[in-house]
């Protein structure tokens, strides 16, 4: 078995890594160009300006998704890290359905670029999700 098809700590390092610097990417460009970002998603018909401001507090929130993957890329198997990994998953899969049901506009080619990506990094972050973590320890304190 691969580092990537299993939990090795150094998968959880490159997930977070990855993960970061695509967030980071597209939520610099969310914050510095929401227009182009509105007109490239949804295309020119949609009136942009009361969209900007969304778009770019979607970029901030990305930025700091970013921001808990590179401040946990050392961190391979705490409960925040396990945390971490199953917001990722959360949020990937919700970006695939979104994309797929139309709710990122009709699939062009910036929608299918979304799809690949946000497929692999979910199904990366459910191979990571998958191995023991201590995550139980999250349930323990629920329980009590």
């Amino acid at each position: 078995m691969s580092n990537v098809d299993s939990g090795h700590p150094a998968n959880v390092a490159r997930l977070f890594m990855v993960s970061a610097a695509l967030e980071f990417g597209a939520g610099l460009a969310l914050v510095v160009a929401p227009a182009a970002i509105v007109r490239l998603l949804f295309g020119a018909a949609v009136n942009v300006f009361p969209a900007v401001g969304i778009v770019r507090l979607t970029g901030v929130a990305l930025l700091s998704l970013s921001a808990a993957c590179w401040w946990a890329r050392a961190d391979d198997s705490s409960t925040a890290s396990g945390a971490i990994v199953w917001a990722m998953l959360i949020y990937n899969v919700g970006v695939l359905a979104l994309v797929l049901l139309g709710g990122l506009g009709a699939l062009g080619l910036v929608q299918w670029t979304a799809v690949v990506i946000h497929a692999a990094m979910g199904s990366w972050c459910g191979r990571v999700a998958a191995r023991p973590m201590p995550l139980g320890r999250i349930d323990q304190r629920l329980e009590r």
